[in-house]
């Protein structure tokens, strides 16, 4: 049985019972994949390592932008 399939029969007996169906299979899994990311990252800054990716990048070109001379000086 497909995860689509069990879901539609829990869909029914939900229904068949007035309860509500649960969420749709792969509603969540952006999210859920985005929570694991952050996770994953403030730990890493809990255990003293350097941030990676777009977090570190975007830092670094603020900063860096402030060191340069000002355009038609």
């Amino acid at each position: 049985m497909t995860v689509n399939q069990q879901y539609a029969l829990d869909a029914y007996r939900a229904a068949q019972r007035g309860e509500t169906p649960g969420p749709a299979p792969g509603l969540h899994d952006w999210t859920a994949l985005r929570e694991l990311r952050d996770y994953r990252r403030f730990e890493a800054v809990l255990a003293g390592r350097p941030a990676r990716g777009r977090i570190r990048a975007a830092l670094a070109r603020r900063f860096s932008a402030g060191r340069r001379p000002a355009a038609g000086c």
